[in-house]
């Protein structure tokens, strides 16, 4: 942050003011760029897009009504709402015990060492290198279904998340663990009253990847989710796009619609997001 902090400042101290409000106009259009492109091309009328940039003549605010209605968007928000919301809530939990287990238990056991290891290395695996099997192994369990691609989000984030916990667990002193052992507690009461509320930073973090994934993620529902009732958000995008043409003002009203929630979460939960990840990077 110190470093950051230098960067625009001067040899004598001074604030460099060129170079923070070059930097500014460069966040801001980077940033509101292409959401201004979006707005703009989802209130404008198909005869409008020669040029994406312009203001529109007319606002067709009608737009978003009609893409609510063709992606059918009640039924779509709330099974991705189902996903990710289980998502988040098993992934939080079982992923936190399983890398607690580990980070205890890894200098003592090379079963456990030998899991991290495995866990880990799951992370440069390519989803597309497991595609095939992975459809017909959903099939055969019967996990090509909005319950199952559930808990399958969460086996997948398992790598990532054991990674991310385990740095943080074997910061926490083993001393906590054994002073609550003494007063009687099972392992799993001390990982439930001692060490999850402890990682609370971390929680919050694996908790914002994670529901940014499920939310925005196309590929896994495109392949699991056949059925038009359990499809997702990002599914109901594929409406708009025709064989010959694109209607891209009504794809772009969906997208918008689509990202709303997003936007939403985060203005309402902002200052509990920016704390979990500072906590955690300070941690």
């Amino acid at each position: 942050m110190s470093r950051i902090k230098n960067f625009f400042r001067k040899n004598n101290g001074d604030i460099n003011w060129p170079l923070t409000v070059l930097m500014f106009i460069l966040a801001v259009v980077t940033i509101f760029g292409p959401l201004y492109m979006t707005l703009m091309i989802a209130v404008k009328d198909p005869s409008q897009m020669d040029n994406v940039l312009s203001w529109p003549t007319k606002f067709n605010w009608h737009n978003f009504s009609d893409a609510w209605k063709l992606t059918d968007y009640p039924q779509k928000f709330l099974n991705t709402l189902f996903i990710t919301v289980i998502n988040l809530i098993f992934t939080v939990f079982t992923n936190s015990l399983a890398a607690y287990a580990i980070t205890r238990k890894r200098s003592q056991s090379k079963f456990f060492n030998a899991m991290y290891y495995y866990f880990i290395s799951a992370m440069f695996i390519p989803f597309n290198v497991i595609m095939l099997p992975l459809v017909k192994q959903a099939s055969l369990f019967n996990l090509d279904n909005i319950l199952g691609i559930t808990f399958i989000y969460i086996i997948f984030g398992l790598p990532m998340n054991t990674f991310l916990y385990t740095g943080f667990i074997k910061k926490i002193p083993v001393a906590l663990d054994e002073a609550a052992e003494i007063d009687g507690a099972t392992p799993l009461q001390v990982f439930r009253y001692v060490i999850f509320p402890m990682l609370k930073p971390v929680h919050a973090t694996v908790a914002i990847l994670s529901f940014m994934w499920t939310w925005n993620d196309f590929l896994m529902p495109l392949i699991l989710l056949s059925k038009p009732e359990q499809q997702t958000l990002q599914l109901s995008q594929y409406i708009f796009q025709g064989q010959f043409s694109t209607q891209y003002n009504l794809a772009f009203a969906s997208y918008l619609l689509v990202i709303l929630p997003v936007l939403l979460i985060y203005i309402f939960f902002q200052k509990w997001i920016i704390a979990g990840v500072t906590d955690g990077a300070v941690k």
